[in-house]
């Protein structure tokens, strides 16, 4: 199955480089998001809100509002928003230097257009200060160069992440852009309960919403554009077993902070084999968890290149 992603593009992406955009970006993504929020119900861990790697950018599921479906999708190539209702309606918001709040207002006015009334909170989630979206004057910038090379990165993680999933049979999600954090995640479950998640949680973010999130116990893995110069893939347990911490890794290091293991893209991007490596990554902290919090890895665990054995055995 490595064949499956041999050649891709790693392309590089230094952090402060397009910091302005990711900012903006940042609020855009949490404006449709909370659209998708109230246009869907509430799944597990809060699966119907996050946003998955799509051909041309990010794509929302579809969404509902009465009897009319919709969805929605960051074109990362033409740069635009482009919002489609199944009665072939279409409306499109330009991505280009722009406010928050004309963005925002363009998107409700789109939505409108559609016919749709999504009533969302209108302020961002996981930031601070939280400034409500029809008063952000301040994140304006859009550099397309930037943001499509943004989406290559996450094109080429996205195949990585999915192949991963592949060697689990327990629960586990799909992989996901959440809007909240910006980052993509990929997660599994022990399926045991977790211990009620403690703790102040993100900024601007009610207790209820962690609670969701980490009700269960898991292994999660992602990547976000923080943590180091490219950004970085992340590891934790939730709840992390004892030894968890002090365990070894191949690549990365353990974060005592941030309470993850971290490994830079970099590391990854410049690395003789960069799907190796980073599978090599979530494979090995995984098994720090599960090892060390006893789960039954003989009922969880699968051979992710079972179907190539099946074909190869049928000829």
């Amino acid at each position: 199955m490595l064949g499956f992603l041999q050649g891709q593009n790693w392309p590089q992406l230094t952090v402060d480089s397009w910091t302005d955009t990711r900012e903006t970006l940042h609020m855009w993504l949490q404006i449709v998001g909370k659209i998708q929020m109230v246009s869907t119900p509430l799944l597990n861990h809060w699966w119907n809100v996050a946003y998955e790697v799509s051909a041309r950018g990010l794509r929302t599921r579809l969404m509902h509002e009465g009897q009319h479906g919709f969805d929605a999708e960051f074109d990362f190539l033409d740069h635009q928003l482009v919002l489609r209702g199944t009665d072939g309606a279409t409306r499109t918001v330009a991505l280009e230097p722009r406010t928050v709040a004309d963005f925002y207002a363009a998107t409700m006015d789109a939505m409108q257009s559609l016919h749709l009334e999504c009533v969302i909170v209108p302020s961002p989630n996981e930031v601070a200060p939280a400034v409500p979206f029809a008063q952000d004057t301040e994140h304006k910038s859009y550099d397309a160069q930037a943001v499509t090379r943004y989406w290559q990165q996450l094109r080429a993680i996205n195949r990585v992440f999915w192949l991963w999933r592949a060697g689990f049979a327990g629960k586990d999600s799909p992989v996901q852009l959440f809007w909240g954090s910006m980052d993509l995640s990929v997660v599994r479950y022990s399926g045991r309960m977790a211990p009620p998640h403690e703790g102040a949680g993100p900024p601007s973010c009610p207790p209820w919403v962690m609670a969701e999130a980490e009700s269960r116990e898991n292994a999660s893995a992602g990547f976000w554009s923080g943590g180091s110069a490219e950004g970085s893939f992340y590891a934790y347990a939730y709840p992390a077993p004892d030894g968890y911490a002090d365990g070894t890794v191949s690549a990365g290091h353990y974060d005592t902070e941030l309470g993850e293991w971290i490994l830079p893209y970099a590391d990854v991007r410049t690395s003789e084999h960069p799907e190796k490596t980073l599978l090599t990554f979530l494979d090995e902290t995984y098994g720090l968890a599960a090892d060390l919090g006893k789960w039954d890895r003989k009922v969880l665990d699968v051979n992710p290149n079972r179907l190539d054995a099946e074909i190869y055995r049928s000829r």
